[in-house]
C-alpha cells in the first residue's frame, strides 16, 4: 500500500538494538534450568528495566509520604512526584487534560470503574451493552454483573475464523437501547489488532460511547486518545514495563464529571458530614484512599522508557519478529495457529496436534523459553475455535530472534517427549 498524507510524510521507526536492550532488565540474565531465558510471555507481564527499579527506590528511601494531605516537605515531594506521573501519562496518551487521567489498580479496576460507575448510572432495564467474542474476562465478567444487577442485556459481536470482529455484525447490534461498546485494542489471546477507529465512528454516529481495553496496545504501538476519540481507555503498568498494582484509566472530562464515584473514603470528598458528603473534582474523585504512590513513579519512568525508544520503533521491532515467529511455527509439523487475521500485534497461540499446551509449556521451561499455556483469562474465544487451551508466545522490545530460535529447538524437544 502506498502512503499517503502523514504517512508519506513520517520518518522511518529508529532500530531497536533489542540485544543491547535487554542489558537493561536484571531478570533476563537469569538462568532457567541451565539455560540463558528466553522470556516470551510478555502479555501476561513484562520484565522491568533498571530504571524503574532505581526510581522507586530512589522515591521509598528519599521522597516516601502520603500524597496531598500533609504540609510537610516528604509530603510535598511525593505529592509532586505522583503529579508528575500523572502528566506523564497524560502526554504518553495524548490526552486533553491531567484531569482525565485516573490511577487505578490495573486493566481489570479500570473497566470494573466504567461498568460500575458509568454503567450503574446509565444502563437500565432493557438497555444493552456490546462486547465481542474476543474479550479477555476483565471485560466480560464487569459487563455481565452490571446487566445482571440492572436487567440488562449484554450483547457479543462475532469474530470470523482469522480473528477478526465481523463489523457488519457489530454495527446490526447497535442500537437505541445501546449504552456503551467495550472491546480489545489488541486481543490478548488472538493478536488481532482491531479497527478500533472503525468501531468508534460506528458507535458515535449513534451516540454511544466506547471504552478501549488498551492492555495489549499500549506497550506495542502509539495510542493518542484524541486522535482515536475513544470514550474510555485502559491499560495496566506491569505490561508496559512498570510495577504492577497500578494502571491507568483515560476518560472524557465530560463523562467522568458525569459519574459517581466508584468507591468511598478519604480524597476522594470535598466536605463529609453524617447528613452528606460532597465529593471531590475528577480525577480525585475516582482515588478514594491512599493510592499506589510508587507505582505511579515506577509507571511514569516505565512510559518515559518506551517514549525514548519509540513506539513507532517498538511496533515495528516487534512486526518484524512476529513475522518470523509465525513463519517458523507454521513449519514445525501438527501446528496450528489459533488467529489469523491480517492485523496482527505481538503474540501467536498455537496448538499442536496431540499434545496439550500445558505440556508444551513444560518442557519449553526446561529448555529455558518462558510463554504462557492455558486459555488466557479468554475462555469464549477458546470456545469460539473448540479448543480448551492455547501455547501462547507473546514478544516485547527486548526480544530478539535468538528468543525466537530457543523456542522453535524447545519445540523440537517437545516433538522428542510426546510424539
Amino acid at each position: 500500500m502506498t502512503p499517503t498524507g502523514d504517512a508519506a510524510t513520517r520518518k522511518p521507526p529508529k532500530r531497536i538494538d533489542a540485544e543491547l536492550l535487554k542489558a537493561d532488565f536484571p531478570i533476563l540474565d537469569e538462568r532457567i534450568h541451565g539455560h540463558r531465558l528466553a522470556y516470551l510471555d510478555n502479555a501476561a507481564t513484562t520484565q522491568k528495566p533498571q530504571c524503574v527499579l532505581d526510581a522507586m527506590t530512589y522515591f521509598y528511601s528519599t521522597e516516601y509520604s502520603n500524597v496531598h494531605r500533609g504540609l510537610h516537605e516528604l509530603s510535598s515531594r511525593a505529592t509532586a512526584a505522583y503529579e508528575s506521573a500523572r502528566e506523564i501519562v497524560c502526554r504518553f496518551l495524548n490526552a486533553r487534560a491531567t484531569k482525565e487521567i485516573v490511577f487505578v489498580r490495573g486493566t481489570t479496576e479500570a473497566v470494573n470503574l466504567v461498568a460500575h460507575s458509568y454503567g450503574g448510572k446509565n444502563v437500565g432495564s432493557g438497555d444493552e451493552v456490546v462486547i465481542t467474542t474476543m474479550e479477555h474476562h476483565s471485560n466480560i465478567v464487569p459487563w455481565q454483573m452490571l446487566c445482571e444487577a440492572k436487567g440488562a442485556h449484554l450483547k457479543v459481536a462475532p469474530i470470523d475464523d482469522a480473528g477478526d470482529i465481523i463489523l457488519e455484525d457489530l454495527e446490526s447490534l447497535l442500537g437505541p437501547r445501546t449504552r456503551i461498546v467495550a472491546v480489545a485494542h489488541v486481543s490478548n489471546a488472538l493478536g488481532t489488532c482491531n479497527p478500533v477507529r472503525t468501531i468508534i465512528e460506528m458507535a458515535h454516529a449513534r451516540g454511544i460511547p466506547v471504552l478501549l481495553d488498551g492492555a495489549q496496545a499500549a506497550p506495542r504501538m502509539p495510542v493518542d486518545v484524541q486522535e482515536l476519540d475513544c470514550d474510555f481507555y485502559a491499560f495496566s503498568g506491569h505490561k508496559i514495563y512498570g510495577p504492577s498494582g497500578i494502571g491507568v484509566l483515560y476518560g472524557k472530562a465530560q463523562l467522568l464529571e458525569s459519574m459517581p464515584p466508584y468507591q468511598g473514603g478519604g480524597e476522594m470528598i470535598r466536605h463529609v458530614t453524617f447528613e452528606k458528603t460532597l465529593y471531590n473534582d475528577i480525577p480525585d474523585r475516582f482515588e478514594a484512599g491512599t493510592p499506589n504512590i510508587t507505582g505511579a513513579v515506577g509507571l511514569a519512568v516505565a512510559l518515559d522508557y518506551i517514549s525514548a525508544l519509540g513506539l513507532d520503533a517498538i511496533e515495528a521491532h516487534e512486526g518484524a519478529l512476529l513475522a518470523a515467529l509465525t513463519e517458523a511455527l507454521i513449519d514445525l509439523p501438527g501446528v496450528t495457529i489459533i488467529g489469523t487475521a491480517k492485523e496482527r500485534a505481538g503474540l501467536v497461540s498455537f496448538v499442536v496436534d496431540g499434545i496439550h499446551p500445558h505440556d508444551i509449556g513444560t518442557i519449553l521451561d526446561h529448555e529455558g523459553v518462558a510463554i504462557r499455556a492455558g486459555h488466557h483469562c479468554a475462555q469464549p474465544t477458546m470456545d469460539r475455535y473448540s479448543v480448551p487451551a492455547t501455547a501462547r508466545a507473546s514478544l516485547g522490545l527486548y526480544n530478539t530472534r535468538g528468543d525466537i530460535d530457543a523456542l522453535i529447538a524447545g519445540m523440537h524437544k517437545v516433538r522428542e517427549v510426546f510424539l
